[in-house]
């Protein structure tokens, strides 16, 4: 049904007089002529009585406005030279317009008031009714484009129900046209990195060398062929490119198709080179866009690389990024690193350490290294944790027995009264402000180091003095392992805090079998040495048999998407670990190469995931508000039910494959 005839059939004045002629005609043909002539005389008396009427009314809505506002008496003597009409804002009737009105809409005096919609299709004055003085965006009529200014007129005395509102049109199209082609030609700065360079041409001769460079630059001239920019080489791994924003768009269609063509650079070894692409759009000046590049760039090599970043004046976007992560880190800069935390530590007056929310035994045993650390240095920790609400309940009660950490644990409320401007805070095992155990204290205490090893996310924790964060590390206790192998004596570590580290590995790596590289491995053989009890690390992850009868009920309730996808949605609140250890299991299945496991809490839908496979979930629960690696994620969404969660994760699970 088209939109004229929809209007038709809307009861008002005209459909009852074209009814009224129809009866009138119908009469006539059935030899009434005397009823149709009756019928063609009171239809005659009701048209005039109408046309008075309204005529009369459409006076005494203008008087009144005039006698309330001296703009529209300019306006009468078409002394105003913009287009202008007063509607009603109850039925969208047009009450009155004047010349430069109807000349520009080709509106013709008419015994009914029209409905604004047929004089200016597709104009809503929603925005009059919320008191907006100004249409969001601009109305095009023709070829030209207006701005559409208004305001509200209620008559309290004249007619308590009648809302009406003036409208002016102010024709914009020179300056509509030159802001667009402002926002087009804005600068764009692109900082093009070959993030696994030195891998790359390691021992190679300078021939091979030369044409693995050669065949980067190729790819990268044939990738902005086209686009009115400039390329240009910075350094052997490093380009910058600069282009108009109008070019933006056409490589995010092809998202961004060179992450795929520069893999075709394989050097002799089989090793694929990856790319890196940092966009920094919306500045003020080009340093600020250069700023924002770089900042794109850091995040993109902290989120593992091959990918590519966009940063505006607020947020960052992100594109690709799917493969795994692969060990990059050098033992020099954890060697500096951990020079410069003792510093850090020593000079302090406080140090508090703090791990997530529900803290995990990972952040509990990564915060037990630093405790060691700490002592070292003369200094008398706090772990910043909730007691009642962690995972890691019986390695906190182990640390307990253990003299120096007698009073090592402390409450966020206790630390925020502790806290000076001189304290230092070490976050481990994340890097987002909404996840610490305490976002009051975060934002308390001015010193902040973070030591992490998920992927960084847009909201990460900003302006810190300390930040070691390697998305290629299995798990933050393998980070402040390494860390204490170069700032203290294995002597001066406890057995008890050794085996708090490994157990931290343990648990991320899901016993060594996933996100392991050689550093696991040494970091692992390392704590062993001190006194790390295998045995004792085992019973830690230990269940009872109600607790492991829960997990299987939740691995019953798991479906199959996509033939090796498990998705168990739950309608009953579960454990946090039963959870995650429901996903760890689904995985044991043949056929499953990820996992989801989804429970209320609440008024909040926790989800936990996992994968063993090439799909990242962390890039699929990021839409969703999670975060984590590519083989491990989790995510908490407030407000909403278990229905319209499920149906966000498929669709980002189906988002995730189409691209």
């Amino acid at each position: 049904m088209n939109n004229p005839f929809r209007r038709f059939l809307v009861p008002g004045a005209p459909l009852y007089f074209v009814v009224l002629l129809l009866l009138s005609g119908v009469a006539a043909i059935m030899g009434q002529y005397v009823l149709a002539g009756v019928e063609l005389a009171v239809t005659v008396i009701m048209l005039v009585l109408f046309r008075i009427s309204t005529t009369r009314k459409k006076k005494e809505i203008l008087r009144y406005i005039q006698s309330t506002t001296a703009s529209l008496d300019t306006a009468l003597r078409d002394e105003l030279p913009l287009p202008m009409a007063i509607v009603s804002i109850a039925n969208n009737e047009v009450f009155w317009s004047n010349d430069h009105f109807n000349q520009l809409t080709g509106l013709k005096p008419s015994t009914f008031s029209p409905k604004l919609e047929t004089v200016l299709p597709k104009l809503s004055i929603r925005w009059l009714a919320e008191g907006k003085p100004e249409c969001p965006g601009d109305y095009t009529l023709g070829n030209r484009r207006y701005r559409v200014l208004g305001s509200q007129i209620h008559s309290d005395q004249y007619d308590p129900s009648l809302f009406l509102a003036t409208i002016y049109l102010v024709d914009m199209t020179e300056l509509l046209q030159v802001r667009d082609e402002y926002i087009r030609s804005r600068p764009i700065v692109s900082i093009l990195l070959v993030d696994n360079y030195d891998e790359l041409v390691s021992n190679l001769p300078d021939g091979v060398v030369s044409s693995i460079n050669a065949a980067i630059d190729n790819r990268l001239s044939a990738w902005t062929d086209g686009v009115d920019g400039l390329l240009r080489k910075l350094e052997r791994n490093r380009y910058l490119f600069l282009f108009e924003a109008k070019d933006l768009p056409k490589f995010v269609e092809s998202k961004f198709s060179i992450l795929e063509s520069i893999r075709e650079v394989v050097n002799p070894s089989g090793i694929a080179a990856t790319l890196s692409l940092g966009f920094g759009k919306d500045g003020a000046t080009f340093a600020e866009n250069y700023s924002f590049a770089s900042l794109s760039i850091e995040m993109s090599l902290s989120r593992g690389g091959d990918q590519a970043v966009i940063k505006d004046r607020y947020n960052f976007t992100f594109y690709g990024g799917k493969t795994k992560e692969t060990e990059r880190r050098t033992k020099v800069k954890s060697r500096v690193i951990a020079n410069s935390l003792s510093e850090l530590i020593a000079q302090s007056s406080e140090v508090f350490v703090m791990g997530h929310k529900n803290a995990d035994i990972d952040s509990v045993g990564a915060a037990a290294g630093v405790v060691c650390l700490c002592r070292k240095k003369g200094k008398q920790p706090h772990i910043v944790i909730d007691r009642q609400v962690n995972a890691a309940k019986e390695l906190i009660a182990q640390l307990e027995q253990l003299p120096e950490y007698a009073d090592a644990f402390m409450t966020p409320d206790d630390a925020m009264l502790l806290a000076d401007s001189r304290s230092l805070l070490i976050v481990v095992d994340t890097n987002r402000p909404d996840q610490v155990e305490s976002k009051p204290l975060l934002e308390s205490i001015p010193r902040v180091a973070v030591i992490d090893h998920h992927r960084r996310a847009a909201d990460y924790i900003e302006q810190v003095v300390l930040n070691l964060h390697e998305t290629y590390a299995s798990s933050a206790s393998e980070l402040v392992t390494e860390l204490l192998q170069y700032a203290i004596d294995s002597k001066d570590i406890l057995p008890g805090e050794a085996q708090a580290l490994l157990a931290g590995i343990v648990l991320d790596t899901k016993n060594f079998s996933v996100r392991t590289g050689a550093r696991t491995f040494e970091a692992a053989a390392f704590l062993r040495r001190t006194g790390a009890d295998t045995v004792d690390v085992k019973k830690l992850f230990q269940n009872n048999l109600k607790d492991t009868l829960q997990r299987y009920q939740i691995i019953q309730r798991a479906r199959l998407y996509r033939g090796d996808i498990a998705i168990a949605a739950l309608d009953y609140t579960a454990s946090r670990t039963i959870a995650a250890q429901a996903s760890d299991e689904l995985l044991n299945i043949a056929g499953i190469n990820t996992s989801f496991v989804l429970y209320p809490d609440g008024d909040r839908v926790i989800m936990s995931a996992r994968s063993i496979g090439d799909t990242n979930v962390q890039m699929i629960l990021e839409p969703l508000g999670g975060g984590g690696n590519a083989a491990t994620a989790g995510c908490q969404i407030t407000g909403k039910d278990m229905n319209t969660v499920l149906h966000e994760l498929i669709a980002s699970i189906d988002k995730y494959f189409e691209e």
